[in-house]
């Protein structure tokens, strides 16, 4: 199967009608980047055969697109949050908890959290708004055996990546991973990993407690969009030609700081 990423982008669950350029070849630059440092945890979706391999002529292509397994996706979204911002952070302030899970007092946003948490959400249908869930539902939506495994797998694949991305200057907050179940039932990572389009990424330089730190990811966007008074339903504004344009410049500058010298 043939993946290629778009240079489209989603915010609040409703695609931008304004394209991000060369969005997609960077995704899939650091997308691979990951998926070959974490290989040694978990199975991922490569194949090993190249664009040109399935498609011959695929010049145009090439640098955004990846032959993957075909898989049976995990119906639910996989989120770790190693830090308190966003939708947790709302939660928290209201009751103490992201998704049933229990967190000390006193956190405020950007609080790097005890351990990083696993707070699982419903996949909605293309146009609404994914749900937060318990670990007691996720557990009722794909099996007890499946859901430990997914925790158990996207919580190994943070704290590795995290731990790395922190010797080139970058805090990643949260992320979201996508898992499915190869012909033979076995759990592997797929989609994208680790994009500023999945997580949420801070500079280790700009972090402080009790604020919320500049970011190198679409939260950028996100924040223009906040704050310009859309009702968060199709369809979006349109986003100004400078807010694309750092948009672009964040997500390179991802890119760059975490493969440079990479081992």
């Amino acid at each position: 199967m043939l993946m290629v990423a778009a240079d489209r982008l989603s915010a609040f669950d409703v695609i931008l009608d304004d394209p991000i350029p060369r969005k997609g070849e960077i995704l899939t630059q650091i997308s691979n980047f990951w998926f070959n440092k974490l290989a040694h945890i978990m199975p991922n979706h490569f194949t090993g055969d190249s664009v040109f391999d399935v498609l011959p002529r695929a010049e145009a292509i090439q640098h955004r697109a990846v032959v993957c397994k075909r898989l049976v996706p995990v119906k639910i979204e996989s989120i770790v949050r190693g830090y308190l911002t966003g939708s947790g952070l709302k939660d928290y302030q209201k009751t103490g908890t992201i998704c049933g899970l229990a967190l000390p007092e006193g956190l405020v946003e950007a609080s790097k959290l005890p351990e990083p948490i696993f707070t699982p959400s419903s996949k909605a249908e293309v146009g609404d708004h994914d749900i937060n869930i318990s670990y007691a539902e996720c557990e009722r939506q794909i099996g007890v055996e499946l859901a430990a495994k997914v925790r158990d797998a996207a919580i190994a694949l943070y704290k590795e990546a995290a731990d790395y991305a922190l010797t080139k200057g970058i805090i990643i907050c949260d992320t979201k991973f996508e898992f499915g179940l190869d012909e033979n039932g076995v759990l592997t990572l797929m989609d994208e990993v680790l994009t500023p389009d999945s997580s949420r990424f801070w500079s280790v330089e700009t972090y402080q407690e009790g604020s919320n730190p500049p970011s190198f990811d679409k939260q950028f966007i996100r924040d223009w969009l906040e704050q310009s008074g859309w009702n968060k339903q199709a369809p979006a504004p349109s986003v100004p030609a400078d807010v694309i344009e750092k948009t672009v410049a964040k997500y390179q500058e991802a890119l760059d700081l975490l493969t440079k010298s990479a081992v």
